[in-house]
């Protein structure tokens, strides 16, 4: 039989075992991407069932039902985020939409120096060193033991470097769950003498687990990314309340500021995750929620004599952390064999980042200062909204287990 014919049926095969084995699994990286949310799955069902499948730029009626479903489901997002739709661009993912703000900065006049916290995901870290190689100035902003960036240390860098025209810090760090003071790293950036600075977050973390203001902040972009919060891979959400200098061309697509056919039926599936995670009531109900779930986890934890958490002052029900993520280490066992032991169990953590694991090293916990044995034994536990109290306390007996043996 040809091999064209051969392929297909195996890896259909493979995709129903593999499925069959997760579904009796307990998820703990929601942090790395989210189970799929039904409801948007069946979002993006109706508008195929509903004959819309056009190019959204087409003048004919099957372009502008495609364009009608774009822009109603920019329009509801905006209503949730409340911000104006046209500062709302839809993007292939969160990493897309944080290059863009960053390349942005190439395309301006005197643009200064580029700097970003060293808590950064990897896509904006690992592109603020080829910026430099590029020939821009960059920068680095300490974390504090926390994994925070303090507005102290930030106001003595912006005198340090008077140039500073860019500065990213994260909403919530991915792999701690520290959650950054915006609201004051703001009042230092609007105090600086000079030339605006341009205020970009990463917010991939925070939308639809902790109360996000765009507006109230007076942040100059942020960047969102769709599998995070139950929908598909592919799709994520640029927001700029300026437009940016566009360094690559299309079709104009996206206000042009990021051109290419977008995805329609992503869009409408990211506006139903978000409609259903991160409006008010339900953001509050299931916050208060994952933080009661995060409490009897992290008490379970440190009452472990091998366990650290990472940062070692984090007590259950910090304000300074997201309850959705948890970063912890134990004495004696390096995190990726802590990792395997658990998946054996029927439990998925990680080490990290997912962007980052195909490298050993933990530059977030290094730039807090955690010492590197404790950071190599470091796994992150995070949790979504469909996470159950019973399976916290399942965890914790699979935990003590492995502890037993190991």
């Amino acid at each position: 039989m040809p091999e064209f014919l051969i392929l297909p049926r195996l890896f259909r095969y493979t995709c129903t075992v593999d499925k069959e084995r997760i579904s009796e699994g307990h998820y703990f990286d929601w942090a790395a991407t989210a189970p799929p949310d039904p409801a948007a799955t069946e979002a993006a069902r109706r508008l195929a069932e509903a004959g819309v499948f056009g190019n959204p730029s087409s003048a004919h009626r099957a372009g502008r039902l495609a364009k009608e479903a774009l822009e109603r489901a920019r329009a509801d997002i905006a209503g949730v985020l409340e911000v104006p739709p046209g500062t709302l661009f839809f993007t292939s993912g969160g990493t897309e939409a944080n290059c863009i703000a960053l390349y942005a900065m190439l395309g301006r006049q005197g643009s200064g120096r580029i700097m970003a916290s060293l808590g950064e995901h990897p896509s904006v870290r690992e592109n603020l060193g080829n910026l430099g190689r590029l020939g821009k100035k960059v920068g680095d902003l300490p974390l504090d033991p926390s994994g925070r960036v303090s507005p102290e240390p930030l106001a003595r860098a912006l005198v340090r470097h008077p140039d500073a025209r860019f500065a990213a810090m994260m909403a919530v760090n991915g792999e701690t769950g520290a959650i950054g003071d915006l609201a004051a790293l703001r009042d230092v950036l609007r105090r600086s003498a000079g030339p605006p600075i341009h205020f970009h977050c990463d917010m991939v973390q925070a939308l639809g687990k902790i109360p996000v203001d765009l507006a109230g902040l007076d942040l100059d972009s942020a960047s969102f990314s769709g599998h995070k919060l139950g929908g598909p891979r592919g799709i994520g959400l640029l927001y700029l309340k300026k437009p940016c200098p566009v360094l690559y061309m299309g079709g104009g697509q996206e206000g042009g500021i990021r051109p290419g056919t977008e995805n329609v039926a992503g869009a409408v599936a990211l506006a139903e995750c978000i409609r259903r995670r991160a409006a008010a009531p339900v953001l509050e109900r299931n916050l208060e929620a994952a933080d009661l779930r995060c409490r009897e986890l992290l008490s379970g934890l440190v009452a472990m004599p091998r366990c650290t958490p990472i940062p070692a002052d984090r007590k259950p029900g910090d304000p300074r952390f997201s309850p959705y993520v948890l970063q912890v280490g134990f004495k004696g066992i390096p995190g990726e064999v802590m990792v395997r032991a658990l998946d054996e169990r029927g439990f998925a953590v990680s080490t990290g980042s997912a962007c980052s694991s195909a490298t050993p090293d933990r530059p977030v916990l290094k730039a807090m200062g955690i010492g590197p044995e404790l950071a190599r034994e470091g796994i992150r536990i995070s949790q979504g909204p469909e996470t159950g109290p019973e399976e916290i306390a399942l965890l914790l007996g699979a935990i003590r287990e492995v502890l037993k043996f190991l």
